[in-house]
């Protein structure tokens, strides 16, 4: 189940003068606005490389030089690693790859009751996911409620590593949190150098619009810098609330406020891993609740996608959807989201699987159904494959007119290659379907997820290895909890 490499861009919301217009307005921006920026050691990281602080006010501004030094040095080609080489992710701005949901602090369960989410729901959904081939890195689906939540991404941490093979997009409170995560990655490569050398995890930090870097997360950002763990840098704007109702103008605060992030990255550490994040959401003006759902948000994550190309920096766009249960709306929020991100060329569509509720809900059923849809969507971005091969001329010769190509050779070493073949789609006819249970689709995929979770329970580390794991998060956990 090694990760295909694929290549969206196809849809193009901008045009290049209109690229650039942003640039343009992203640069007065950051040089005449600037960005506030809570926590001191950064300030004074600015300031001592040529930008305008303002210590009292904590606002920054920075020249388009600073700007323009830090690009120079954001790398647009890395690797996120697996524990496996097969699920390598070889990063740049044309791959297109997916990112499982995200702290959830609820579950519908197989049985259809929704509950707080449980330690045992993050194991069984990781589980769940790790099944699912059109997953490529691995997020804590849920922030499991039944567990102290002061240090909580300690036990998150380990409980994923145990689990799946993939790389971990991890979060963390704080730099003693990082420093934690970089100890339990080190228990399993076998030390901080390869750690360095080979990231088996990433750090996301969350940003908050209007052009606001947040104490803890800026602290978490340099920590991250320091180790070379690859980042997320995020801003989750909401059109109508926290930026402008334009999306214009929402591309404009974005892009300031992403890019003080990777230039903060770059002067703390060169060279350090950067991908360009948004997931952000209008503001539905009827209910006043974020709608990821939204196509305007979708065309916004498109139109993000080509800004953050423009820098040559990759991106990771994608977001929740609004549906609360495994429905028709459910289906069509998340194959529209999910396939314009993918023709728009977003190399990370973060949250693709399992979340429902704006992040609230987490849930098994959809866990399948969106590996489906995420299928389907991938098959059309491929698009068609022409060569002396795929063109048949021989073969079309061969068969001739009023042939028959079912059982030709060519056919049979090819339709594997050229055709998607679903898991829980139905494509029967009314009786035999009905003959079969007349189910629908949650409940085939409620069925799937069932035989996946009796079936599949990878051992990725040795039990002694997990059991170091667990001792070491229960300990950093407790030393949290006494400072609280």
């Amino acid at each position: 189940m090694a990760i295909h490499k694929l290549k969206g861009g196809q849809y193009r919301v901008l045009g290049h003068e209109q690229i650039e217009d942003v640039h343009q307005a992203t640069l007065k921006i950051l040089e005449e606005v600037g960005v506030r920026v809570e926590h001191k050691p950064a300030l004074e990281v600015f300031s001592d490389n040529g930008c305008n602080v303002d210590f009292n006010k904590k606002i920054v501004k920075i020249p388009q030089y600073v700007l323009k030094k830090a690009l120079q040095t954001a790398p647009s080609r890395f690797t996120l690693y697996g524990k496996s080489t097969e699920f390598d992710v070889w990063v740049d701005t044309q791959n297109v790859y997916t990112i499982g949901g995200s702290s959830a602090l609820f579950v519908l369960d197989l049985d259809g009751n929704r509950h707080p989410a449980t330690l045992k729901d993050l194991v069984d959904l990781t589980r769940l996911q790790d099944a699912l081939e059109n997953l490529h890195i691995m997020h804590g689906i849920v922030n499991p409620q039944d567990i102290p939540q002061p240090g909580f991404c300690r036990p998150l941490f380990a409980a994923v590593m145990k689990n799946t093979s993939r790389n971990y997009y991890s979060q963390a409170e704080d730099a003693e949190d990082v420093r934690d995560q970089i100890e339990m990655a080190s228990l399993i490569l076998g030390s901080k150098e390869e750690v360095r050398r080979k990231p088996i995890f990433t750090e996301v930090v969350c940003m908050v619009s209007p052009l606001t870097h947040p104490d803890k997360m800026t602290e978490v950002l340099m920590e991250s810098a320091k180790y070379r763990v690859p980042l997320y840098i995020e801003v989750d704007a909401q059109p109508g609330a926290t930026s402008p109702v334009t999306l214009a103008g929402t591309l404009v605060e974005q892009n300031a406020n992403v890019l003080c992030g990777i230039s903060l990255a770059q002067l703390v550490n060169p060279g350090t891993p950067c991908i360009y994040s948004i997931a952000s959401g209008i503001m539905d003006m009827a209910t006043g609740n974020y709608s990821g759902g939204a196509p305007d948000t979708s065309v916004l994550h498109a139109a993000s996608a080509q800004i953050a190309h423009y820098y040559n920096l990759p991106f990771q766009g994608g977001t929740c959807i609004d549906a609360t249960i495994s429905d028709a709306q459910a289906g069509y929020e998340r194959a529209l989201q999910v396939l314009a991100c993918a023709l728009a060329g977003v190399n990370f569509i973060h949250l693709s699987i399992g979340l429902m509720e704006q992040m609230l809900l987490a849930s098994y059923e959809q866990c399948v159904i969106d590996n489906e849809i995420l299928g389907a969507a991938f098959r059309i971005v491929r698009g068609i494959e022409v060569n002396e091969n795929t063109l048949s001329l021989d073969v079309i010769k061969e068969v001739g007119p009023g042939g028959n190509y079912l059982t030709h050779e060519h056919t049979l070493k090819n339709f594997r290659k050229v055709r998607w073949f679903p898991a829980i789609t139905n494509r029967e006819k009314w009786v035999v379907w009905e003959s079969k249970g007349a189910k629908d689709m949650r409940q085939r995929a409620r069925e799937k997820a069932r035989q996946i979770l009796k079936e599949h329970h990878p051992r990725y580390l040795s039990l002694k290895l997990c059991q170091e794991l667990d001792k070491f998060a229960q300990q950093a956990q407790k030393r949290v909890l006494k400072k609280t």
